[in-house]
Parts: C-alpha cells; structure tokens; sequence
C-alpha cells in the first residue's frame, strides 16, 4: 500500500478500535436506549459503518476509470477545510437517504464489530490497488464537499467518526 494511504488507513484503524473498546462492556440495552426521535449509540455505529460501505463500493466503481478522472486541486483543499470545520462543529446534518435506506440494525456488539472488520478489509483492499500516481485523482463524491481525491477521502471518514464521538458517547452516559 502506499506510505501516504497506509497512515491514513492506520489512523483510520486506531479511531474504529478506539471507539470498539468504548462499547465492548456496554450493554445492548444501553446502546439501544435513546431520546426520543434521537437515534441510539447502535444507530449511530450502523450510521458510521453504512456511510463507509456506501463510500468504498462508489470509489470501487470510480477506480475503474480512474485513469480518465481528473486531478484534485486548490478548490477541494478548500472545501477539505470547510467540511473538517463542519464536522467539529455540533451541528447537526441530515444524513444522506442512501445511508439512511440502507443502514441495518445491528443485534449485538459482535455483529457491529464484524461488519465494520468486513467493511475496513474492503477499503484495505481497495487501498491496495492506488499507486503514486492516483492519489490525486477524483474518486469520490461527498454530498456536500463534492469530488474528492482517495486521501481526502480517508480523511473524511476520520472526521465522521469525530463528528459522531460525541453523540456516541452523550448517548451512553444516558441513565
């Protein structure tokens, strides 16, 4: 794998066991309870994972052709910043309906452990197949950011889980 994926992919790692060991002791009950018309601590994992799964299949399709994708530039750095801003911020974004039509309910924590497993050996997969000269090109497409090249979108993914740490985490201090 590329030096410069294998970090981010790294990081991306150290972020989802991070948050796996968080919930390793919790009960379903727990990360089932939620405010009303609030989505639980599961739904939000479900939400992360899904979002990921969704991602990798469209840069999979994207890498086909990805010798006649353009290159990124100065305007997706900027909007790179805007959407690292956006997701430190609380506020609050609809998700997409595709993730939304398509996020399941996981049953345990080993089921949300396995999914997420499957679906970073997917994007280890996928990571493994970009050489030096694609990094820059224009793979995927952020609802919001727009086109993105491979390496922001690594990013993105970390900045997502950022973003939804704190709901996580509010969620389970909930009596």
């Amino acid at each position: 794998m590329n030096p410069k994926l294998l970090t981010l992919f790294n990081n991306l790692e150290w972020q989802r066991n991070s948050l796996l060991n968080e919930i390793k002791e919790v009960s379903m009950e727990k990360l089932n309870a939620h405010p009303p018309g609030k989505w639980s601590a599961n739904q939000v994992l479900a939400h992360l994972i899904t979002a990921e799964q969704l991602s990798i299949g469209y840069v999979k399709k994207k890498f086909q052709g990805i010798n006649d994708a353009s290159d990124t530039g100065l305007l997706e750095e900027l909007k790179m910043l805007t959407l690292y801003i956006s997701q430190r911020l609380p506020f609050k974004f609809k998700a997409p309906k595709v993730v939304v039509e398509n996020t399941p309910a996981f049953e345990g924590i080993e089921q949300i452990e396995a999914a997420w497993n499957k679906t970073r050996a997917d994007l280890k997969e996928l990571l493994n197949q970009f050489n030096d000269s694609q990094l820059s090109r224009k793979v995927y497409k952020h609802p919001v950011a727009g086109k993105l090249n491979i390496q922001q979108t690594l990013k993105f993914f970390g900045e997502h889980i950022i973003h939804h740490q704190p709901q996580i985490k509010k969620l389970l201090k909930q009596k």
